[in-house]
């Protein structure tokens, strides 16, 4: 559940189930052991991975539940009294978390839960997805040291850190070896890599630019503060990193971002925006924003509205503000009541349509180069762009994780793509 972080570290664990001789089930009803792991970037996060705990012990009473990732670093004894959860895991434990389940399975009885301390978040769970998408999703980093007003992610994920460039590279390798072509390099703060090795980021992207096999690079997401120009300037000059950016915005109004305790301004983020678009003038970038988050006004919500009309983004990823226990926000005055929220997300949804509609239209009638995966819905496949754009083509399973050059015909109403193949 949650992030791509989260997506990488699932793919792991199920990974070291196999080799261990478990065997991943078709279906929910079939399972022995179920591993949930968790998020909890909002209250509806927690939500879900308990709505999702009560169905899967609804249907099938006598396995065994396992959850583990921010909800049970954060909570772990809310966690452990949903019921059917028999074991509770930290993020420091995910690397044991194979051996406890196969041995309480060995067992056939129930364990205590348990998890750990915030305090020890200091290790790192190595991991990277396999064999479930074409695009493989590689962490690099873990953990934040900013510590903004409404996240828990430094309590849940614990200080900055990461893996030696050596081990990325040699991970990359792996990936290439099983045949996927694209990956897709996460972390909690991917652009903070090199706290705990004294490497750069930058260092990391050449590193990974040279390793034979793999196609394509995307960054999932990049803090505004930490896309330096040599970042941008190395993207643009390179064949397999792409001209896609996800940004963190979270508000378009100064005085907010003061009070979220974000690291940067809008002029600054604006800055960045346009030091992409100099380099790549064809870049997708994605940005997230919070709406009502305490203190936030209308006229402050109008500020953002303005700002992210003026530097017009591809895609807008919304989340109303979620009061987080423990965080500093979370005792701020002038809580924003739920149906304003409701309501400004609307518009920036709305929004969100026009500015990719317009991004999308922009994009007609040239050509591009996608890589197809494997999902059929009606007849048709889709894949994605350099720049992030969805396109879909009549279905033809050798063209599964395969670079096609696709001409770019008509944006429907729903905002999907139809192109044609001219391979």
């Amino acid at each position: 559940m949650g992030c791509k972080l989260n997506f990488s570290e699932s793919s792991t664990l199920a990974r070291q189930f196999e080799e261990g001789g478990f065997v991943r089930t078709e279906s929910d009803a079939d399972a022995d052991i179920f591993v949930v792991n968790s998020c909890s970037v909002t209250a509806h996060a927690d939500k879900k991975c308990r709505s999702l705990v009560h169905k899967l012990h609804r249907m099938r009473p006598g396995a065994i539940i396992a959850v583990t990732g921010c909800y049970a670093q954060l909570k772990p004894q809310e966690v452990a009294s949903i019921e059917g959860v028999d074991l509770v895991f930290g993020n420091n434990y995910k690397g044991e978390l194979y051996e406890k389940v196969a041995a309480l399975a060995s067992k056939k009885e129930r364990a205590a839960v348990f998890s750990c301390d915030t305090e020890q978040l200091t290790g790192f769970f190595a991991a990277f997805s396999s064999g479930d998408r074409t695009r493989a999703f590689l962490k690099v980093q873990d953990g934040c040291d900013y510590k903004c007003a409404y996240c828990t992610i430094p309590y849940a994920r614990g200080g900055s850190r990461n893996i030696p460039i050596f081990q990325a590279v040699d991970e990359a390798r792996q990936i290439a070896a099983a045949g996927q072509q694209e990956i897709v390099i996460t972390g909690i703060n991917t652009g903070d890599f090199g706290r705990t090795t004294g490497e750069r980021f930058i260092d990391l992207l050449r590193a990974l630019d040279a390793v034979e096999g793999i196609k394509r690079y995307r960054i999932s997401s990049i803090e505004p503060n930490l896309l330096t120009d040599e970042v941008i300037g190395f993207t643009a000059e390179s064949e397999k990193f792409q001209p896609h950016f996800h940004i963190p915005l979270q508000s378009g109004c100064d005085a907010v971002l003061a009070r979220m305790r974000r690291r940067y301004t809008t002029a600054r983020f604006a800055d960045r925006i346009r030091a992409v678009r100099r380099a790549m003038p064809d870049a997708f970038v994605g940005i997230d924003v919070i709406v009502g988050f305490p203190g936030e006004s209308d006229d402050d919500f109008q500020t953002t509205y303005r700002f992210l009309e003026e530097i017009a983004p591809a895609y807008l990823h919304i989340f109303p503000y979620s009061i987080r226990p423990g965080t500093p926000a979370a005792g701020f005055e002038g809580k924003v009541p739920p149906q304003v929220m409701a309501e400004r997300a609307e518009r920036l949804g709305q929004l969100c349509i026009r500015l990719h509609r317009d991004f999308s239209l922009r994009h007609m009638g040239h050509q591009a180069t996608v890589l197809f995966e494997s999902t059929c819905k009606k007849g048709m496949m889709s894949g994605f762009t350099e720049n992030y754009l969805k396109v879909s083509v009549p279905y033809q399973k050798a063209l599964v994780n395969k670079l096609c050059r696709v001409s770019l015909d008509v944006l429907d109403e729903e905002g999907n793509i139809q192109g044609t193949l001219l391979d």
